[in-house]
């Protein structure tokens, strides 16, 4: 190992540490940090600790709030304070590991359902929220293959078997954590909007927006009645969108996605149905004629990659 690369990771190591419970550097946690404060010099104004501090907190501020910005939905459901307390222990037992922070929150779900205690009374909602917003994320940056035109799927049989797009993810939830992140949005838009008034005008809409978020996110929608809903999340000319589907379309799609053939997927999907066979043929119809206008059927990965992609069931 050089001396620069050794150099690199020791600085790394000190400033990737998590921060004290007072928001500063922490003093002597370990011989890494030590190595870390023995390389910065101190200057006329700051000691070696407080110079590397300041890289150290600035790490964390970075960290959280890109954080922050990837599950807002999950802060509107916990409030602020919570919110706060589950970020910080997620990100101190999954701390970064890649060069880009959009995978911060790859871990969350898994996370939760181990640490369910810090997400309090409203954990289900919670969790179907961070299903939902990391859903979304994976959905933006996923590959899209070229689809399959009518042609294409007019030639496949009974035992053929579909590839689903990368980019679809799919959600089965409790809530309608959909239309929840929706007015979320909504919220803080109007909230954007509201400041640049302030901003012109002073104070006097400062509370408006304050009863806004109040009103529209935490009393309408945390103790909303937990409902089935089936949601696709998928990726149509470059925008994420949400897809309600019903019980027989989200199985379906979800069988295709995992290679089952077209026969056993259909199967599969209207063994538990209540619809009379006359429905359930025209709506095998339609599902296949939805999914197809909406792209989700794909062709072979053109890089050669052998692994199937399948639409990944949260």
């Amino acid at each position: 190992m050089t001396a620069l690369l050794e150099f690199q990771r020791t600085l790394a190591r000190a400033v990737m540490q998590p921060l004290s419970t007072r928001d500063n550097m922490k003093r002597g946690a370990n011989r890494g940090d030590q190595d870390g404060i023995a390389l910065v010099k101190p200057n006329s104004r700051l000691s070696s600790f407080e110079r590397l501090e300041i890289y150290n907190r600035s790490y964390w501020s970075r960290v959280i709030d890109a954080f922050s910005e990837d599950f807002p939905g999950v802060r509107a459901i916990l409030g602020a304070k919570r919110f706060d307390r589950l970020r910080r222990s997620y990100l101190n037992d999954c701390p970064s590991e890649s060069f880009t922070m959009r995978d911060l929150g790859k871990n969350l779900v898994a996370w939760m359902e181990q640490n369910q205690a810090l997400a309090g009374p409203k954990y289900n909602i919670a969790l179907d929220m961070a299903k939902l917003e990391w859903a979304e994320i994976e959905s933006f940056d996923a590959a899209e293959y070229e689809r399959l035109g009518p042609g294409d799927i007019a030639t496949l049989g009974p035992r053929s078997s579909l590839r689903t797009q990368p980019h679809l993810r799919l959600i089965e939830a409790r809530h309608e954590v959909d239309t929840l992140l929706l007015k979320v949005r909504e919220v803080a838009k109007h909230n954007g909007r509201a400041a640049a008034a302030v901003a012109r005008k002073g104070m006097a809409r400062v509370k408006d927006v304050a009863a806004l978020e109040s009103q529209s996110v935490e009393n309408q929608f945390a103790n909303h009645p937990a409902n089935r809903v089936y949601l696709a999340v998928h990726r149509l000319e470059l925008v994420v969108h949400y897809k309600r589907l019903d019980a027989e379309m989200f199985r379906l799609v979800s069988a295709l996605g995992k290679g089952i053939s077209i026969e056993d997927a259909i199967e599969f999907a209207y063994a538990d149905s209540t619809l009379t066979p006359e429905e359930s043929e025209k709506h095998i119809q339609d599902s296949f004629a939805l999914f197809g206008a909406l792209g989700w059927f794909c062709k072979a990965d053109p890089t050669g990659n052998s692994e199937r992609q399948n639409a990944e069931t949260l």
